[in-house]
């Protein structure tokens, strides 16, 4: 059974992503977390070009460094996908695309879907909007 899968683009200054931020892809996956099923890169150049770069097709310290993360690459980022992704880029930026299986949510996902019911609807609610409640708290949750 497959738990939800979701991507995320994380977006950085220049032309390439710090290999620094890897360690921490890697932990989720060896934690069990999440499963990478696709990874690549868009970049948009200062003039508002855009490139895309599959897995495969890296090199340098970012293709080593996701080399040590276990995942799959299926190609399940789409024509529809990437023009949005490549919309909200900055010129002279670029974004690590990661698609994964929320595994932390596989065994609530079965269990929905054996008592018969569906996701109905899924959002994140930003980072920002979250701390602003918490700070306007002043950071007490009950």
């Amino acid at each position: 059974m497959t738990g939800p899968v979701e991507w995320v683009a994380l977006a950085f200054p220049g032309e390439t992503v710090d290999p620094a931020v890897v360690p921490e892809i890697a932990r989720l996956v060896d934690a069990g977390t999440v499963r990478i099923l696709d990874l690549l890169l868009v970049h948009r150049s200062v003039d508002g070009a855009v490139s895309v770069t599959e897995y495969d097709s890296l090199d340098g310290p970012v293709r080593a460094a996701l080399d040590a993360v276990d995942g799959d690459v299926l190609g399940l980022l789409g024509e529809v996908d990437l023009p949005v992704i490549a919309e909200e880029l900055a010129p002279d930026s670029t974004a690590l695309v990661v698609v994964w299986e929320s595994l932390w949510a596989a065994g609530l996902a079965e269990a929905v879907r054996g008592a018969g019911g569906l996701l109905l609807t899924h959002d994140r609610i930003p980072a920002d909007t979250v701390d602003a409640a918490l700070a306007a708290t002043d950071g007490v949750v009950s």
